[in-house]
């Protein structure tokens, strides 16, 4: 059924890193509202905006100590209300990151909680006694050590959180916290968004029993996942939280919601899911172990990738909509995570990705500097790194036996500061970001990656990307490319080939990601549409160079 959000294209900004505009080396809403005829000209229709609400910055934004101001790194809410406006100038829509499983610790409510005991704010958190001078249970928060933390000047009390200590998660078994937080949501969209992205919605519902679970690490704790994600029972609360907000406002949400078993899509997407769409990491997570864990390293196949991919593109489409990706904020770049030599991490494989993704179904998200083809970073120490995770992973990895070496290797390779560096706008000093040092090292590849190098170039990645959104967006095309089916294509390893086809017409995407020559048979005549390289037909056999992308429309 046609719906206004499956339409869209979306880019993901993290404030932090995308234009400084105030010379104190962070990036700020003045510097997204600069950039606003760059995201125009890119042709995208959407901006997800992550966290700038007031926050002690632990987990940069994701520890939000009042949802109603603005950190004033980033600007103020003036400053919002202004890019609303600039931007639905340019007919561009604003989505910001909604955080609803746990505040900061500085949040006033759990600093009330804190103080008195006997507050209705004690209430709105997870608090419990130990047991025999331990925690209430065994389990092991994602950023790793105990999910519980000791409540000070009280003794064997503890508070739960499934992150850092410094991010208490919310009791949603409470309902006047759902209501509070309910108002705070009707209130932003309000104000005019469009929207949301849900933060690690499927966190919000509890194993009610508290028991211990199996012991499965060096640490003597288990997983948090098996009992805070996920959880039978956490459709009540959903049904709720879309009632109440969501579907007053008609507004587009994207869950955040890893693990989900695709029997269980119907409660967070389709006619009674809570969400507009989701995304689906099964297939982006194939480098990391169930329990999100960045080492040791996994061993996967490009079948084993193409076989996930379609498998989510066939179990999603059964029950309701996706939101597709290659990157965002907790990811590394695409091109180091899916291609494996380094020789090959080229603008020519960065496009040939990026139409893997762009034409699946579902509603394309665009990662800041995946459009003109960001590679990592290669840190030095463990110092270098911002990121609270990455020196979570490293101190497990110690824990598990491997060496400094090994785990700084990992931490390397799957760092959310990847993604999380200022973005190349130029390769003048700091990368056109800033005119002073960044809170966060420069990409150290910035001087020949960057959007000045690329503006006015026809063979770069960006305008590569600027056509496939032009693609996607033209009328003779776009309802097939939209709303048409998806039909995977059997092909050779490397060569990821699939169909979007409807009633009017098919169209056939073919991306050969390797280093070598391959051909792949077509059945009927092929009008091309788009390529990263000449079109070679002969005899009914397209012939695909190293790493070419191309789509046909077949006569």
């Amino acid at each position: 059924m046609p719906q206004w959000w499956k339409e869209e294209i979306v880019y993901q900004i993290y404030p932090k890193s995308f234009q400084d505009s105030n010379h104190d080396g962070i990036g700020d809403i003045q510097g997204i509202i600069q950039k606003l005829d760059y995201l125009k000209d890119l042709g995208v229709t959407m901006l997800w905006i992550c966290p700038i609400y007031c926050s002690p910055m632990d987990d940069n934004g994701y520890d939000i100590a009042d949802y109603y101001q603005i950190h004033p790194d980033f600007g103020s809410m003036k400053d919002v209300d202004e890019l609303i406006v600039k931007a639905k100038e340019r007919d561009i829509k604003i989505i910001m990151d909604l955080v609803i499983n746990h505040t900061s610790d500085e949040h006033a409510w759990f600093q009330e909680a804190l103080k008195n005991p006997d507050s209705p704010y004690r209430q709105y958190y997870i608090f419990k006694e130990g047991q025999d001078n331990q925690p209430p249970t065994n389990w092991r928060s994602v950023f790793s050590g105990s999910v519980w933390e000791k409540v000070p000047h009280e003794d064997n009390m503890y508070y739960f959180h499934s992150f850092s200590k410094k991010q208490p998660d919310l009791n949603w078994e409470n309902p006047q916290m759902r209501e509070d937080i309910y108002r705070m949501i009707n209130w932003w969209l309000d104000k005019g968004i469009a929207g949301f992205r849900v933060d690690a919605i499927n966190f919000i519902k509890k194993d009610q029993s508290w028991q211990n679970g199996p012991v499965d690490g060096a640490d003597g704790l288990s997983s948090c996942f098996e009992f805070t994600r996920n959880q039978p029972g956490i459709e009540v609360f959903f049904k709720e939280l879309r009632e109440k907000t969501f579907d007053i406002h008609h507004c587009m949400t994207v869950a955040e919601a890893v693990g989900v078993p695709y029997d269980q899509l119907g409660i967070f997407i389709g006619q009674d899911g809570c969400f507009s769409m989701m995304f689906d990491f099964n297939y982006s997570h194939i480098d990391i172990t169930e329990h999100e864990e960045w080492f040791p390293l996994q061993n996967w196949t490009m079948q084993e990738y193409k076989e996930k991919l379609f498998l989510s593109q066939k179990e999603i489409f059964k029950t309701g909509w996706c939101g597709t990706f290659l990157e965002n904020h907790d990811m590394q770049r695409s091109l180091n995570r899916l291609i494996r030599n380094p020789q090959e991490r080229t603008p020519k494989a960065a496009k040939a990705l990026g139409q893997m993704f762009m034409f699946l179904k579902g509603t394309p998200f665009i990662y800041q500097g995946e459009e003109i083809g960001t590679i990592n970073n290669h840190r030095l120490s463990i110092h270098d790194f911002d990121d609270l995770n990455s020196h979570a992973q490293y101190r497990r990895a110690l824990q598990e036996g491997y060496s400094e070496k090994e785990a700084l290797d990992f931490v390397n390779r799957r760092s959310r500061d990847n993604t999380r560096s200022p973005m190349s706008w130029n390769s003048q000093l700091y990368a056109g970001f800033s005119d002073v040092q960044p809170w966060l090292t420069n990409n150290e590849y910035y001087q020949d990656i960057n959007v000045a190098k690329q503006v006015n170039d026809p063979d770069s990645v960006l305008s590569y990307y600027k056509q496939m959104i032009a693609l996607r967006q033209n009328p003779l095309y776009h309802q097939t490319l939209v709303y048409g089916d998806f039909i995977p294509l059997e092909s050779e390893e490397y060569v990821i080939a699939y169909m979007r086809q409807d009633d009017q017409q098919t169209i056939l995407c073919i991306q050969n990601l390797q280093n070598k020559e391959t051909h792949f048979p077509l059945s009927s005549k092929a009008q091309v549409l788009l390529s990263n390289d000449q079109v070679n037909i002969q005899n009914q056999q397209l012939k695909l160079s190293p790493y070419q992308a191309t789509i046909l429309l077949i006569k």
